[in-house]
């Protein structure tokens, strides 16, 4: 009988010693809202059709309403799943549920910093940064940040970025 040690399974995703910080719960309301705008005509024009041609096409309606149901399910954990850190040296963004993604964007690669908010966003008092280096693949989002986070997270992104790009 083999006696080997058990040696600890770390989670990839939640690296040791690091501290994500979620998003604005602003978010999940934004994302519902638009949600509700495509899914609610679908809706009435599935229940239109239903009541003309009756039958088995009250199962459109039918499923307009699992969509929605699920959505209202599945939209605040997808939301929750989203965070970011500053580590030392580079900025670490999570997504995700079911497929997880970790990004780790070294402060020295960034070449700019983007805040955005489009109308609905400054409605429900959110925007987002997305980082951009000179690969495509390391460009990194993190939606759902009150503006103020945002433009504070944009300022010290900027300023560790020149400080490594400087010591380069």
């Amino acid at each position: 009988m083999d006696a080997t040690p058990a040696v600890p399974v770390h989670d990839p995703f939640q690296p040791e010693g690091i501290t994500f910080t979620p998003v604005s719960r602003g978010l999940v309301t934004a994302r519902l809202v638009v949600a509700a705008a495509v899914l609610v005509p679908v809706g009435v024009v599935a229940v239109a059709a239903a009541v003309m041609a009756g039958g088995w096409a009250w199962m459109a309606p039918a499923v307009v309403v699992a969509i929605a149901t699920w959505l209202v399910w599945l939209v605040p954990r997808q939301v929750g799943a989203i965070g970011y850190a500053e580590a030392e040296d580079d900025l670490l963004v999570r997504k995700g549920i079911l497929f997880r993604s970790l990004t780790v964007v070294p402060y020295g690669r960034m070449q700019f910093v983007d805040v955005g908010a489009g109308p609905l966003d400054r409605r429900f008092g959110v925007a987002g940064v997305q980082l951009h280096t000179a690969s495509a693949q390391t460009d990194a989002k993190i939606p759902g940040l009150p503006p103020q986070e945002a433009a504070r997270l944009r300022d010290r992104l900027t300023a560790r970025g020149e400080a490594r790009l400087a010591g380069l």
